[in-house]
């Protein structure tokens, strides 16, 4: 069935944004004519991120539902209110075939829009642990995408279809060319590298973390590439100024992560659901400090779904200055365990994912 209209909707972090530009990508290069029209949320990083990736883009004013009774509650109705109604008129003027919601702010008023019209709906929920907007949306959609065992806990059972994550093209490559990954690091091939990553945004905890060991990292033997965030880059910078030890590299962004993987011996990240996707297609042995700053504090159910078959270690948020640094650089020097963890956390990828879901979309509209 050719897709000719079609809307994408969420966003909010890298999270949503890399699987949402992942099945647009798979949608174009299937139906090149198609016209593909993503809705974010105002002032979020897709707003920026989609429009750069080639891609038009519409904001919604929709916010997140506060935690805390007041003020912001009454912001958030009216926000929300109005988003709707701006929802329902992007539904009926674009007048898609298939609406796809990825999860993040926006994509609750727009798939109740389009489900309302009797337009066929679909939900890629990345986590372990189901957003609050998806488990609401799941009685309205056809169907609903996941990466995980026993979602039935959170939708119908026979809307689930398991697909696993999109992750970003290029780690889907089946040689990455560790010479290129090599020299774009400026590394040499015996060297052992720790690869720290707090999501597109930074981590604030796992910096201060980095920060407090750099002593240890300094006599470790052990090179360090990290990737600090666009908040936190000047900070750090500024607090190491000339006492930056020469084996760490410190970046605000790192746009080439297949290089960044193909160095890595060990990678220190938190525990979202894309980079996890990412992790097991590497196979990469992986230390996981789930953010304790997200809803229902799913990072840890998704890092607990790797411990409990023994394919990642966590280390939790309150305990990594003491405990981060040490056994990364003890992991690292263990090839046995390093070896273990990575053939386990391999059996666990899904790099069909994004081909699978666009299968789905394609099933719902015959």
């Amino acid at each position: 069935m050719k897709i000719e209209r079609v809307i994408i909707s969420g966003g909010g972090t890298g999270g949503h944004i890399f699987p949402a530009l992942a099945i647009a990508n798979e949608i174009a290069k299937r139906n090149p004519e198609a016209e593909i029209l993503f809705v974010g949320a105002l002032g979020r990083m897709e707003m920026e991120k989609v429009p750069a990736a080639g891609y038009k883009i519409v904001g919604l004013p929709v916010t997140g539902f506060p935690r805390k009774p007041g003020l912001k509650m009454v912001t958030f109705f009216a926000r929300l209110l109005k988003s709707a109604s701006m929802a329902r008129k992007i539904v009926k003027d674009f007048n898609p075939q298939v609406a796809i919601g990825v999860g993040g702010f926006a994509s609750g008023p727009i798939l109740r829009a389009a489900a309302a019209n009797g337009i066929p709906t679909l939900i890629q929920e990345q986590n372990s642990y189901a957003g609050i907007t998806n488990k609401l949306l799941s009685k309205k959609v056809r169907s609903v995408c996941v990466a995980y065992d026993k979602m039935d806990r959170y939708f119908p059972a026979e809307k689930i279809v398991i697909t696993g994550n999109p992750v970003r093209e290029n780690l889907l490559q089946e040689k990455i060319n560790k010479k290129e990954a090599l020299e774009f690091f400026g590394l040499k091939d015996d060297e052992k590298v720790i690869l720290v990553v707090g999501g597109s945004l930074g981590a604030r905890s796992i910096n201060n973390a980095v920060l407090k060991n750099m002593q240890q990292i300094a006599q470790s033997g052990v090179k360090v590439i990290w990737q600090t965030g666009a908040i936190y880059y000047e900070r750090i910078q500024n607090e190491l100024q000339n006492n930056q030890p020469g084996n760490v590299q410190i970046h605000q962004f790192i746009s080439r992560m297949d290089l960044a993987y193909a160095v890595a011996g060990v990678v220190i990240s938190r525990a979202g659901a894309g980079t996890i996707s990412e992790l097991c297609l590497v196979g990469k042995p992986a230390i996981l400090v789930p953010s304790p700053n997200v809803a229902e504090d799913h990072q840890t159910k998704n890092a607990m779904a790797l411990v409990e078959k023994e394919a990642a270690l966590m280390i939790r948020d309150s305990d990594i200055d003491e405990k981060l640094i040490p056994q990364a650089v003890r992991l690292i020097n263990d090839e046995k365990r390093c070896n273990e963890l990575s053939a386990k956390i391999k059996m666990l990828a899904r790099p069909n994912a994004t081909k699978d879901i666009v299968d789905e979309v394609e099933k719902m509209l015959r």
